[in-house]
């Protein structure tokens, strides 16, 4: 990518401000930095009283996160996440959206069936959230999986997961031992909701 003045919201997710209501608006940007999983920008806003300011954005692709059960187990992965010093974290399920024409419901089942070796009959969408609004537009995508089969799939990654298996009638230790974030909301928001709360996923 290059490093011109695009203002960059097309792809930064900007077109939806404005209107009557509208706070701030985006009026320019420019490129930094790419990587393999994010691109940095400055991005300029007005606000309605007329104030003006820079904000530093990691744009990202999106992902989606897995809550996948047999209706007595919770499946959760153990990998070592070497840029915060873990050699263990424990997580749900999970993967961005970085396969070309292929959307969130797509890539959870291809993440399931390579991070867990398993399928779903039946897939609900819980919510979508940001995962740290404050400097990155990430977005990511929740899903409910249950009536699970045997699936597995190799990753093209040379992934280090161990795959554990957590009873639900100890969810509340699984969320008590669990330090990421994305895998606390899954947890926190099955166990308040249940798949009651889901909708079906298409």
């Amino acid at each position: 990518m290059s490093g011109s003045g695009r203002t960059g919201g097309e792809h930064a997710g900007f077109e939806h401000l404005g209107g009557e209501h509208a706070g701030f608006e985006h009026t320019g940007g420019e490129h930094i930095w790419s990587g393999h999983i994010a691109t940095v920008r400055v991005e300029r806003f007005r606000h309605a009283d007329g104030e003006e300011v820079s904000r530093e954005l990691v744009t990202h692709p999106g992902a989606v996160v897995v809550f996948a059960h047999d209706g007595e187990r919770v499946y959760l992965v153990a990998q070592p996440r070497e840029v915060i010093g873990e050699q263990r974290l424990l997580e749900l399920p999970a993967g961005k959206l970085d396969a070309e024409g292929e959307g969130p419901l797509a890539t959870a089942q291809r993440e399931l069936a390579e991070e867990i070796g398993k399928g779903a009959h039946a897939w609900r969408y819980a919510t979508t959230f940001w995962a740290s609004p404050g400097f990155s537009n990430e977005s990511i995508h929740l899903y409910i999986a249950s009536d699970l089969y045997d699936a597995p799939a190799q990753s093209e990654e040379n992934e280090r997961i161990e795959v554990e298996a957590h009873p639900l009638s100890g969810l509340d230790a699984t969320i008590a031992g669990c330090r990421d974030a994305k895998s606390l909301i899954g947890l926190l928001w099955f166990r308040a909701y249940g798949e009651e709360g889901a909708t079906e996923a298409s």
